[in-house]
C-alpha cells in the first residue's frame, strides 16, 4: 500500500498494529507507530487506543502511557485499555492512579479496575471498589459479577456471594456459562456443594470448564465418589475431558482414599484420551499413592518421571513426594527429595518439611541444623495466613501479627478454650 503511494488513514493503522501483536513483533509495531507519527494520526482515539493496547501486549507500559498522553481527547476506551494494561503487568498501583484520574467513568472502566484487583489477588480491594461502584450509581455487568464472585471464592465470603446470586436473579440476568461457572466455583470453595449443584443442574449449556469446576468442587470437599460419577456423566454428554479434568479427578481420589480408582483414571487419561501427564498430574498421583501409604511406589514414579518443561514443574512432583515422606516418617527419602528440590528452586517449604520430619523422628539436632541452614542461606519462611467471615465481614489473620483491632478479646477467648480443653484431658 505504501509502495503504491496510497496514504494510510486512522482505520488502516489499527489493523496493522493488531497484526503486529498477533505476529508478536514489537519492532514492526514501533515501525507502524512511526508512520502514525509522520501522518499525524497518533492524536486520533482509534489509533491511540490501539497503540496503548499494542504496547500493553508487550508489557511496555512506559510506551503505552506515552501513547495515551498523545491522544488529543481521551474517551472511556482509552482509560479502560490503559488500566487493563497496567493490571495485566501486575502494577495495580499505577492502574488505580489512572482509574482515579479518569474524568468520566462507565461500567467498563469500573469493571477493568475491579477485574485487575482480582486478577492480582487483591480481593479485598476488589470488593471495596465493587461497593464504591454501586454507591456511585452504576449497575454491575456480567464481567464485574464474575470478578467479584472470584474474590468471594478466594476470601470465603459466602454471604456476599449469595447476595450477588440473588441480585442476578432479581434483575433476571441470563446465567451464562461463564457466570454460572463462577457461581459454582464460589459455592464450592465456600463449602456449599448443594447450592453449587443447583446452579450446575439448572444451566442449559455447559462447557468443559464448567464440568471441571463442579468436579473440582467435589474434589476439594472430599467427595471422590460424586466426582467420579459426574465424570461419567461428562463422558456420556460428549464433552471431552482435558488436563484440568484429570487433575481434579486425581485430587478427588486422593482426598477420598481411592488409590485404585486414581490409577485407573491415569490409564484412561493416557490410553483413551492420549493426554500426556504433566507436573500437576505427577504431583497428584504421588499424593494419591502417599495417602495410601505407598511411598516407595510414589518414589519409583518420581524417579521414572520424564524431564518436564521447567524446573518449577518438576519441583511440584518432588514437593509432593517430600510431603509424603515427612508425613509417613521416611526421613532418608525426604533427605533425597530435599537435595533435588534445593537444586530446582529456592523455597522455604522444603527446609521446613525436612526440619519437621527430623523433629518427629526425635532427631532434634538435625532439625536445628536445617533451621540454621535456612538462616545462613537467607531463606525466609512465608507466614501462614487464614481468614474467617463473620456477619458479612472477612477477617484476615497472618501468623505472628498482632495488629487486629480485637486481638485482646481473641487471646482471652483462646485462653478460655485452652482451659476447657485441658479440663477434658
Amino acid at each position: 500500500m505504501l509502495r503504491t503511494g496510497i496514504c494510510p488513514d486512522n482505520y488502516t493503522l489499527p489493523y496493522a498494529l493488531k497484526a503486529c501483536v498477533n505476529m508478536k513483533s514489537l519492532n514492526l509495531g514501533v515501525s507502524v507507530h512511526g508512520h502514525g507519527v509522520k501522518l499525524g494520526l497518533v492524536f486520533d482515539n482509534f489509533v491511540g487506543n490501539t497503540l496503548i493496547g499494542m504496547y500493553s501486549a508487550f508489557d511496555d507500559m512506559g510506551s503505552a502511557k506515552l501513547a495515551f498522553d498523545e491522544i488529543y481527547m481521551h474517551c472511556v476506551v482509552s482509560w479502560t485499555v490503559l488500566i487493563s494494561g497496567f493490571c495485566k503487568k501486575g502494577d495495580v498501583y499505577s492502574a488505580r492512579l489512572v482509574f482515579d484520574e479518569a474524568h468520566v467513568k462507565d461500567r467498563g472502566i469500573w469493571g477493568a479496575m475491579i477485574s485487575g484487583y482480582v486478577q492480582n489477588n487483591c480481593f479485598k480491594e476488589g470488593l471495596k471498589l465493587f461497593r464504591l461502584m454501586q454507591l456511585s450509581g452504576f449497575n454491575p455487568d456480567e464481567a464485574s459479577f464474575v470478578s467479584i464472585l472470584c474474590a468471594c471464592a478466594h476470601l470465603g465470603s459466602l454471604e456476599i456471594g449469595k447476595w450477588i446470586h440473588r441480585y442476578v436473579q432479581k434483575v433476571r440476568m441470563l446465567i451464562s456459562v461463564k457466570l454460572g461457572t463462577a457461581l459454582i466455583d464460589m459455592y464450592s470453595k465456600c463449602g456449599c456443594l448443594d447450592l453449587a449443584e443447583k446452579v450446575f443442574d439448572k444451566m442449559p449449556d455447559r462447557d468443559v470448564i464448567c464440568w471441571n469446576t463442579m468436579i473440582s468442587g467435589y474434589a476439594m470437599n472430599g467427595n471422590g465418589e460424586r466426582a467420579l460419577r459426574l465424570f461419567g456423566e461428562m463422558q456420556r454428554s460428549g464433552i471431552r475431558p482435558d488436563n484440568v479434568t484429570f487433575v481434579s479427578l486425581f485430587t478427588a481420589c486422593s482426598y477420598s482414599d481411592m488409590a485404585n480408582e486414581g490409577l485407573n483414571l491415569l490409564h484412561i487419561m493416557y490410553n483413551v484420551y492420549n493426554i500426556e501427564p504433566k507436573s500437576e498430574h505427577y504431583g497428584c498421583i504421588i499424593d494419591l499413592l502417599s495417602r495410601a501409604r505407598l511411598v516407595e511406589e510414589a518414589n519409583a514414579i518420581v524417579q521414572r518421571m520424564p524431564i518436564l518443561g521447567s524446573t518449577s514443574e518438576e519441583a511440584i512432583a518432588w514437593r509432593a513426594l517430600l510431603s509424603a515422606c515427612c508425613s509417613h516418617g521416611h526421613v532418608n527419602l525426604a533427605e533425597a527429595a530435599v537435595e533435588r528440590l534445593v537444586i530446582l528452586e529456592r523455597h522455604s517449604g522444603a527446609y521446613v518439611l525436612l526440619s519437621n520430619a527430623y523433629a518427629a523422628a526425635g532427631r532434634y539436632r538435625e532439625a536445628q541444623r536445617i533451621r540454621k541452614m535456612m538462616r545462613s542461606r537467607g531463606v525466609e519462611k512465608t507466614p501462614g495466613c487464614s481468614s474467617v467471615e463473620i456477619n458479612g465481614v472477612v477477617h484476615e489473620f497472618i501468623a505472628g501479627e498482632k495488629t487486629h483491632t480485637q486481638m485482646d478479646e481473641i487471646f482471652e477467648l483462646l485462653e478460655v478454650v485452652k482451659k476447657q480443653l485441658d479440663s477434658l484431658q
